[in-house]
């Protein structure tokens, strides 16, 4: 598994090189119709809608790498991502010393990269620069996928089981014919400035400030 997590790391870098990355991780909300009476609630997301919080990990080429489709809108990212399977093998040590990048919603840790909040010195800027411009693939793998099926991006509107497996349905069918050369939509893409501001509000300790401030002295000075 090492072996195959080198080649991403190579692929990655490559973009803005920034090292040991062998994923972007980020959240979408796919809109649902009205759940019952009962669980509606844990369904509304905080623009007020109803949703499912879809976390998908990518590779560098937009491919899906991991999906993870049954925690209701409500729920935070970093609580998907800390009940996800992904976190335990990091944390077991089965990706090695690699890196996932996130947003500002997510608590920095040893493997999880996350933007500053506030750049300051020329590293930390070109730090940031690199961290944005290399996990941006996740947020333009969700623009692709929407507008490859527009579904999930116009809501679904079937029982919530029925829902969950069409989100992941699309999915598998979009690697699918990602692999075969189908013709995808454009990748369009716009940096999200209020990402950035969330990364001091996560009220998860930020365990990984260290490893973060060790890779930005070498790496980017």
């Amino acid at each position: 598994m090492l072996k195959k997590f080198r080649k991403f790391k190579q692929v990655f870098f490559r973009l803005k090189g920034f090292p040991r990355v062998v994923g972007a991780v980020d959240c979408t909300h796919i809109r649902i119709q009205s759940p019952n009476s009962n669980i509606g609630e844990r369904f509304r997301n905080r623009k007020g809608y109803f949703s499912f919080n879809v976390q998908a990990i990518c590779d560098s080429n937009l491919k899906i790498m991991n999906i993870v489709a049954r925690w209701p809108g409500s729920v935070h990212d970093s609580t998907i991502f800390d009940n996800s399977m992904c976190r335990a093998q990091f944390e077991n040590g089965e990706y090695g010393n690699s890196f996932f990048l996130g947003d500002g919603g997510y608590p920095c840790r040893d493997y999880m990269m996350t933007p500053l909040l506030r750049p300051v010195t020329e590293a930390e800027k070109r730090y940031q620069k690199a961290h944005i411009g290399t996990r941006n693939v996740v947020e333009r793998l969700f623009g692709v996928w929407k507008r490859r099926f527009p579904v999930i991006a116009v809501g679904i509107r079937t029982q919530l089981n029925t829902t969950m497996t069409t989100i992941v349905a699309t999915a598998v069918l979009y690697n699918i014919l990602k692999e075969q050369g189908d013709e995808m939509p454009a990748d369009e893409y716009a940096v999200d400035n209020d990402l950035l501001l969330e990364i001091d509000m996560n009220p998860v300790r930020q365990t990984g400030n260290l490893v973060r401030g060790q890779l930005i002295d070498p790496v980017f000075t």
